[in-house]
C-alpha cells in the first residue's frame, strides 16, 4: 500500500480531517487522533493496549509498539508498504472506532 492510498482511505471515514501534530501529519475525528503518519511507509495507530497485543502476536513481521509510554497505551507502528490491504483498513478502522464519538460509529454502521 502507498501513502496516497492510506490517506485517501483515512479522509474516507466518517468525520475524518487531516491535520498535524508536531509537525507530523495525523488523522483526527475531532480533536482526537487515531492515526499519524510520521515518516514514510509507516502509519501509527491508536488501539488499546489488549488490541496491541493480539495484533503484535498475529502481524509481527509488520507491527511493533511505539518506544516508551505511548507504547504502553497501545500506540502502535504498522510498516504499511509491507503490510496486507485487509490488515491496514482494520487497524485503520478499529483506531478510527476507538476514538470517534460512538453515536457517528453507529450511525455509520462501524460496530
Amino acid at each position: 500500500m502507498l501513502t496516497d492510498e492510506i490517506e485517501k482511505l483515512a479522509l474516507s471515514l466518517p468525520g475524518t480531517e487531516e491535520n498535524a501534530h508536531f509537525g507530523t501529519r495525523d488523522f483526527r475525528v475531532g480533536k482526537r487522533i487515531f492515526m499519524s503518519l510520521p515518516e514514510a511507509g509507516r502509519a501509527v495507530f491508536k488501539f488499546t493496549p489488549d488490541q496491541q497485543r493480539m495484533l503484535l502476536e498475529m502481524e509481527p513481521g509488520v507491527c511493533a509498539a511505539v518506544p516508551g509510554g505511548w507504547g504502553n497505551k497501545g500506540w502502535t507502528s504498522l510498516y504499511f508498504v509491507e503490510a496486507d490491504e485487509d490488515l491496514v483498513r482494520q487497524s485503520m478502522e478499529t483506531a478510527w472506532r476507538n476514538v470517534a464519538p460512538k453515536s457517528l460509529v453507529k450511525k455509520n454502521g462501524r460496530h
